[in-house]
């Protein structure tokens, strides 16, 4: 977790929020101000309410994440370690608040799994906070050198010229920013944190790519810098439609590029110094064990990740042991198509046979997009088998911007506003087709989209009678369990017929059981780099050029990549009990719901809520 908002964290979920476009209410202090004829419940979700806007109102970013217009929409967060500590304290203060002023056992048992769930999320973040410094300010997957585009691109709308000057605005902060961000960096540094060696050159190579192009050089081909495109884009839409005159649009545009060049360029080359500068003190080692107190850090980023207390001894042998059980499964597909070799000979033929791959054209790059859409389209129109609930947003397919492609995930999800002004974007990394296999197209567009990651945070936020906090929360075991867990139960309604799609599911699969390996292997077992690498190209079907970018982001990542498949088990162990108990009377579409209708929880959370489902259905 980075310092930024770092103990609201745990009220906002930060990454990705979303909430109404319009600037919260002012809300009285709680709980002095409430009417006293309201329940405890009452009061207990005023309380979360004002907490959370006030939290809100003090990051500007969040704001823009949330879809809110205030006077803050053209600045950044403040990133200072000492905002990071004033924001623990206040953390710190609404608990204590909660926890003296509002009685528990009065609550209804909704409210009493707020009560719970924000008890956990202050503990989480208590716990975290020693180890603030030691997330890298910035890396290959959220480093700030490609945040700072991908947030302006993506989130920064502009339907006014208020918001395009704004939009200057927020150039011309980006000096100040980055410089809060380098001594962040710095600070780590002096503690002995810092990314190995291969991290410096993707960051180098992000940054330059923010400040290439115009305004930045001169040539005579020369076209726009990320940032400018997109701002040249963003108003050259509001003169067309006849909502910016045309001299206002070239005023802002040349503000537009006064910013960039006096403000973003200089700013770039700071940063691309100091990590120049910082490289030659980088070294190798890769996992979290050459940390401080590397052991309480990685157990730590365990517990947050996987909600469990599972050592990391322990997700290494679960690893291991679903590895066997689903290699098994592949030589039956293999069997199946009529391969004759090694499991492993299979793996090579599928990652390099001309057939499994779009071309790495623009027409490929294309074809992949409109092919992945299509797969979506057809599950959504299913739905109604497996579920009673489904979410408003919309969503649609995107190909990574190319400013980030080279560094970014295979993969990602981005939330929907949920005013519906901005749908759900599953984002497909087509910077080489030939780590994209067709085979894995379907497993993946259900887990980035639907029914994966796209049905469970839209319903979320979509949630009625919940407090923001729960509605915007996240529990990576949870959230990365439901993605893998919708990647499996559509071949139990007849989908993977292709027995190569259903090799790819698999291959989905084996790769987050992989993933238990590897990362327990880099960061308590002290496997290198290259170690790691070979262990995922001797034991999955994935390209090389995959493995590599996979075991580079679980370096600079500890332990997020062991929650998908511990969700995933917890999710389908309770589904069969479940079933074991209910028999002909259990219904998944119910049982989904009873997954998904409470937001985001810890894995044991969630078995509660299941037992409670079936212990009623038991009594009905």
């Amino acid at each position: 977790m980075k310092t930024t908002l770092f103990a609201s964290a745990a009220i906002l979920a930060l990454a990705g929020c979303t909430a109404p476009t319009t600037a919260p209410a002012p809300v009285a202090d709680a709980p002095a101000a409430v009417e006293a004829t309201q329940t405890e419940s009452e009061r207990l979700n005023a309380f979360f309410q004002a907490e959370f806007e006030k939290a809100v109102a003090r990051s500007p970013m969040t704001q823009t994440f949330l879809g809110i217009r205030t006077e803050d929409y053209g600045k950044w967060d403040d990133v200072s370690d000492a905002n990071a500590a004033q924001e623990m304290e206040l953390l710190q203060n609404a608990y204590e608040i909660m926890v003296k002023d509002f009685d528990y056992d009065a609550l209804d048992e909704s409210t009493k799994l707020s009560y719970r769930l924000f008890e956990y999320d202050f503990k989480r973040a208590q716990r975290a906070y020693p180890f603030r410094h030691y997330s890298y300010t910035f890396d290959q997957m959220n480093g700030v050198q490609s945040d700072i585009p991908a947030f302006m691109i993506n989130q920064h709308s502009i339907s006014s010229a208020s918001d395009a000057e704004a939009y200057i605005s927020r150039l011309e902060g980006i000096s100040a920013f980055l410089r809060q961000e380098i001594t962040n960096a710095t600070t780590s540094a002096e503690m002995g944190i810092r990314p190995p060696l291969f991290v410096y050159d993707y960051v180098l190579s992000d940054a330059a790519n923010v400040i290439t192009g115009y305004p930045f050089n001169e040539t005579s081909d020369m076209s726009d810098s990320p940032l400018m495109a997109d701002f040249r884009k963003k108003i050259g839409a509001l003169l067309e439609d006849g909502d910016l005159t045309q001299e206002k649009h070239d005023v802002l545009l040349r503000d537009a590029e006064a910013a960039l060049l006096e403000f973003v360029g200089p700013a770039y080359q700071d940063l691309m110094a100091y990590i120049d500068e910082d490289k030659a003190n980088a070294t190798t080692d890769d996992g979290a064990w050459k940390l401080p107190e590397a052991d309480d850090y990685y157990a730590m980023r365990l517990a947050a990740m996987t909600t469990t207390n599972m050592t990391a001894s322990e997700i290494h042998d679960l690893g291991l042991k679903e590895m066997d059980r689903i290699h098994d499964e592949m030589r039956v597909i293999m069997e199946t198509v009529g391969f004759d070799g090694t499991l492993q000979d299979f793996f090579e033929f599928t990652r390099t046979d001309a057939q499994f791959f779009y071309p790495n054209t623009e027409e490929g790059k294309a074809e992949y997009l409109a092919e992945a859409t299509a797969i979506i389209d057809t599950m959504r129109d299913e739905l109604p088998e497996m579920f009673n609930t489904f979410p408003k947003a919309d969503m649609i397919v995107k190909a990574v911007e190319p400013f980030r492609e080279k560094s970014a995930g295979k993969a990602f999800y981005q939330r929907p506003a949920p005013d519906g002004s901005r749908p759900g974007t599953y984002y497909a990394n087509l910077y080489n087709t030939a780590d994209m296999p067709i085979y894995q197209m379907e497993a993946l567009a259900y887990h980035e989209g639907i029914p994966g990651h796209h049905m469970q945070i839209a319903i979320a936020q979509e949630l009625q009678g919940i407090p923001m906090f729960r509605k915007f929360g996240g529990y990576t075991a949870y959230t990365e369990g439901w993605g893998l867990y919708s990647e499996y139960f559509p071949k139990e309604f007849g989908y993977y017929e292709d027995p190569y799609s259903d090799f790819g599911r698999l291959a989905m699969e084996l790769w987050r059981a992989a993933r238990l390996v590897v990362d327990t292997g880099i960061h308590d077992k002290k496997w290198t780099r290259e170690q790691a690498i070979q262990y995922l190209i001797d034991n999955t079907p994935n390209p090389e050029g995959d493995c590599r970018k996979a075991i580079e982001r679980y370096i600079v990542m500890p332990g997020q990549a062991t929650a998908y498949k511990i969700g995933m088990l917890k999710i389908l162990e309770l589904r069969e009990a479940a079933k074991a108990e209910l028999g002909e009377e259990f219904d998944i579409a119910e049982y989904h719901d009873i997954v998904l209708k409470n937001g985001a929880v810890p894995l044991d959370v969630l078995e509660e809520l299941v037992t409670e489902w079936v212990a009623d259905k038991k009594s009905a």
